[in-house]
């Protein structure tokens, strides 16, 4: 993905003081990925906070002719998870070590492969009157290469003249989670902004995609927005995605949009499976194929049976469904055709896991599989069972290895427009049909309740 924000900061507060706090999901973890950079030119002087292609956190900067950096030794490489991550930056402290903090999900990091620190006083390039950019290294220079952030930011904050500690940003919920402080109680500074990413303008005011909502009216400019910037999926409740770790051919299929897209590999009968697991509950989630739909199939298999050096089409092992586009239907590598009728690209196609009572079912633009060749059913009528499985979840992929599909998922968080928004019984997510009753988006909040 290539869209990002930039702008030129202004006079600053307190150039020798500020916090930078993100809620970050990654996406892609063998790439550089930029939360916030700021410079003349990446060619020259860039300072960052970024994670590299091992997962490591990274803060530093090479500024007029003085170094420092904070990296991690930790990896961070959940594409499931949610990050609080902050930096906290005040060269005027007399300790070297005191000049330079870094939280992550409120646990302040401690153990670096570097730890460099900033000279007394030192004013970096954050808070300068130079460009500031979200999602991407500095657009001005030739080299490196441009370098985008893969995944979603959510309440980016930049705090001028002030270095607060992460707890100005988060709390602890009931249930031992930290989550965000929807407004917290700081002061921004001349040059602070808060970005919530919430409206869908282009432009660089109020209204845009990038406006500050900290009242300090430091709006960013929009570059190079998709289709459907915006998303549900949220530190305070997170969707399901597609999980690069367990895509079973290790490498072969291709994840964008945030992982709510994938194109398989042609060359391997495989499946993606999502980041949730459910144990109990009853589940939904739709998906279309823009490509390659005759060579797809979609359906569920148990987490606790994946064998990822094996490459199987959907429904050829235990504990396995797979439906195709004849649909015909696999489950312990056995076929049996005429269960529903075709589907093809662009179709929605509606998934239902029902832990509950081990089964599942299948609909095409709202209309529900009767069992017996067709796609007719208002509601959920004809299932297939599969063996008891410990930790189902829904799959998608290919069922032959001749030609890739293309396929986007929508677990109530969709990467395309969705015409009509239709959320589950208890209001979470948006989907183009009706979720059946009982079923309910894959989100921690409904995991949270169902058990699942």
């Amino acid at each position: 993905m290539s869209t990002y924000l930039n702008k030129t900061l202004g006079t600053a507060t307190n150039r020798k003081k500020f916090t930078i706090s993100a809620w970050v999901k990654r996406s892609n973890i063998g790439d550089a990925n930029y939360i916030l950079a700021a410079g003349t030119n990446r060619d020259d002087y860039i300072d960052d906070f970024r994670f590299d292609g091992t997962g490591k956190l990274i803060f530093d900067g090479y500024s007029l002719g003085s170094t420092w950096r904070l990296k991690t030794n930790r990896r961070f490489k959940d594409v499931g998870a949610w990050y609080h991550v902050v930096v906290r930056y005040d060269s005027t402290q007399s300790t070297s070590s005191e000049r330079l903090k870094m939280y992550v999900n409120g646990e302040g990091q401690t153990d670096f492969e570097t730890a460099t620190y900033p000279s007394q006083d030192y004013e970096t390039f954050f808070n300068k009157n130079v460009e500031h950019t979200v999602g991407c290294n500095l657009t001005a220079g030739s080299a490196p290469a441009l370098v985008f952030y893969k995944g979603y930011i959510a309440q980016l904050i930049f705090v001028d003249g002030t270095a607060y500690s992460e707890s100005a940003f988060g709390s602890l919920n009931s249930n031992g989670v930290w989550i965000p402080n929807t407004s917290p109680s700081i002061t921004y500074g001349n040059n602070g902004f808060k970005l919530d990413f919430v409206n869908s303008g282009t432009g660089a005011d109020a209204n845009g995609f990038g406006a500050d909502t900290s009242g300090q009216g430091n709006h960013f400019a929009s570059n190079s927005l998709l289709t459907n910037p915006n998303t549900t999926d949220t530190p305070h409740n997170n969707f399901a995605t597609l999980d690069p770790n367990n895509d079973r051919t290790q490498g072969g299929f291709t994840f964008s949009e945030a992982n709510t897209k994938v194109v398989t590999s042609g060359s391997n009968r495989n499946y993606a499976t999502l980041t949730q697991a459910f144990t109990s509950g009853k589940w939904y989630m739709e998906c279309r194929f823009t490509g390659g739909a005759d060579s797809g199939a979609v359906g569920v298999c148990d987490m606790s049976d994946l064998n990822m050096t094996n490459t199987s089409s959907l429904g050829d092992n235990a504990n396995e469904i797979g439906v195709n586009a004849t649909g015909a239907y696999e489950k312990n590598n056995v076929v049996t055709s005429g269960w529903a009728g075709t589907f093809t690209t662009n179709d929605i196609l509606g998934l239902c896991l029902d832990c509950d009572n081990n089964r599942f079912t299948l609909s095409k633009n709202g209309q529900f599989a009767d069992g017996s060749g067709n796609y007719d059913e208002a509601n959920p009528t004809a299932y297939l069972t599969y063996t008891t499985g410990n930790f189902m979840t829904f799959a998608v992929g290919e069922r032959t290895n001749t030609a890739t599909a293309t396929i986007e998922i929508n677990t109530g968080n969709s990467p395309y427009a969705i015409a009509s928004g239709n959320a589950d019984a208890n209001g979470y997510g948006s989907f183009e049909y009706a979720v059946p009753s009982g079923y309910y988006a894959p989100c921690t909040k409904n995991l949270a309740q169902y058990g699942g």
